[in-house]
This record gives C-alpha cells, sequence and structure tokens, in this order.
C-alpha cells in the first residue's frame, strides 16, 4: 500500500440466482486487498459459485458492529487499500449496511465507485405493472402499529409509485395498514421470492391483497403500491362516472371490469362506480 489513498468499493450481489452476478463482481472479489462483508458465511457460498478465491482479508461489516469497524476500514482506505463491499443480497447501503461507509469515505475524499448488480428495488417496480415513470423507495416501515400508520399517512398523498420492503410475518399487518391509510382500492403488487425458485408477483386492491396475505406468505418480500391520484384534477360527477364505464362495456370490458378501471382512473372506491351505475340503471327503468 502507498500514500495515495485507495478506493471503496460497493459490489451489487445477486438477490436469488447466482447467475445473476455481475462479471465484474469475481474480478473485484480477486484482487480487492480487503472484503467486508454482511455475512461472511454467505460471501463463502458466493464466492464458491462464481469459482473465485478472495486475495485479500475478508472482515464481517454488519449492522452489529457498521459503527465500530467503520474507522478501520477507512484507516485501511486512507493507506491505499482497495476495499470491497458486499451484502447478502442487491446494493450496499439501499436498507443494507454501507451508508455509513460511504459518508465516511467521501468526508475524507477517498474515492468510491460500484459495481452495479440486481436490486429488489428496480425488479419489483419493473414487475409490478404500475406506473414507473416516478418512484421513491421507503424501504422498511416502523415495526410498532402507530408508528407503521403514522408513516404511511405522512405519505398518503404522494402521487409517485411507492416501494417497500417488509418481512414475511409482518406482511398482512402492513397490507392492512396500507388498506387502511391509501384506501382498500388502491392497486399494489406484492413480489415474492424474485428470481427464485418460487416468484411470485400478486397484483391488486390493497386490501384483497391484505386478506391474501393473512393466509401466510413466506419469502423476501418487496411491495409496491400506486401513488395517490391527483387531487387538482376535476371531481367526475355520476353521470360521468356511468358513461367512462359504458364507453368501456361498449368496446368490449365486463362492467365488473369497466368499474374497476373508471374507479383506478378516478382515484375514488370501486363502490361509488357501482352505486352511480346502479342508480342509472333504475332510473331508466323507471322512466315513462
Amino acid at each position: 500500500m502507498t500514500g495515495t489513498p485507495g478506493t471503496l468499493v460497493l459490489a451489487g450481489t445477486p438477490i436469488g440466482d447466482m447467475a445473476d452476478a455481475p462479471p465484474r463482481l469475481a474480478q473485484e472479489l480477486a484482487v480487492a486487498d480487503v472484503v467486508a462483508a454482511e455475512d461472511t458465511r454467505r460471501l463463502r457460498r458466493l464466492t464458491q459459485a462464481l469459482g473465485v478465491q478472495p486475495a485479500g482479508r475478508v472482515v464481517s461489516y454488519f449492522e452489529g458492529n457498521e459503527a465500530a469497524r467503520t474507522p478501520e476500514l477507512v484507516e485501511a482506505l486512507a493507506g491505499g487499500a482497495r476495499v470491497l463491499l458486499v451484502t447478502d443480497a442487491g446494493m450496499p447501503s439501499v436498507s443494507d449496511p454501507g451508508y455509513r461507509l460511504v459518508a465516511a469515505a467521501v468526508e475524507k475524499d477517498i474515492k468510491v465507485t460500484a459495481v452495479p448488480g440486481p436490486s429488489a428495488v428496480l425488479t419489483a417496480l419493473a414487475l409490478s405493472g404500475l406506473p414507473v415513470d416516478r418512484f421513491c423507495f421507503e424501504g422498511f416501515l416502523p415495526r410498532k402499529a402507530g408508528e407503521r400508520l403514522s408513516r404511511l399517512r405522512d405519505v398518503a398523498d404522494e402521487r409517485r409509485t411507492l416501494v417497500y420492503f417488509e418481512a414475511p410475518h409482518r406482511l398482512d399487518d402492513t397490507l392492512a395498514a396500507m388498506a387502511e391509510v391509501f384506501g382498500a382500492e388502491r392497486r399494489a403488487a406484492v413480489c415474492r421470492e424474485l428470481t427464485k425458485t418460487y416468484e411470485e408477483v400478486k397484483r391488486g386492491p390493497l386490501g384483497e391483497l391484505a386478506a391474501w396475505a393473512a393466509e401466510g406468505v413466506r419469502g423476501e418480500i418487496t411491495v409496491v403500491v400506486e401513488g395517490a391520484a391527483d387531487k387538482g384534477a376535476e371531481e367526475l360527477d355520476a353521470t360521468e362516472l356511468v358513461r367512462r364505464v359504458q364507453v368501456r362495456e361498449e368496446a368490449g370490458e365486463r362492467r365488473k371490469e369497466a368499474i374497476a378501471a373508471v374507479a383506478a382512473e378516478a382515484g375514488i372506491p370501486k363502490r361509488d362506480v357501482f352505486d352511480a351505475v346502479v342508480a342509472a340503471k333504475n332510473a331508466a327503468r323507471s322512466a315513462p
């Protein structure tokens, strides 16, 4: 090592299928002076799958020792070391250890670069079927019910698509809270075990997804939720709602699907559109 500062490399790792590992990952593992891993046992499985043996020192870097180990790694970087940071899955610092080390390195004017890799956030967003032009990542919600509801209320009017991580044993409570705050008709997608053998994407209104999750769900979970409707848009009266449903029915859609689509467009519960359609039908029957 020299007096020239080294480089911190943030490396994305597969979120499921080891074949998704970027080619550069094996190269960086082979040349890094220090490999900081969230779980050294998982790192061992990864290196075996890639057929590479780390040449440098391997140390653990996880939530429990992140604060204590960061100064040690910064010292190594300042001395010219190439430090490779990997987490269990996905990109370091995205709901995983890494931010503290990046901030410390940046403060010391140490170069920070990345080996792009799989991301559960972008993969789930792309598969959700929801708008992808604007989105925000909200990470994990608080475990306590009151704090969770408060956090959700903070973004109740957010128009961008929302992306969350969640533990499987808390998924039903989270979806129920989302249905309460955002509305049971707000569209969402639960992405489970992405890129793995039992990958599943369950799409539907939050109310239906909450009922589905109550039966128990396993695996790594990413939840994508549709943004709020534009409150600045002109409110549609019952006549216009009925007209839009009729247009869709004439185009070949079933009434149930037409009502759901119009409700989603207007940002209102399906029940409101259904009631308007029924009232118009009854009025037509009673007309002379």
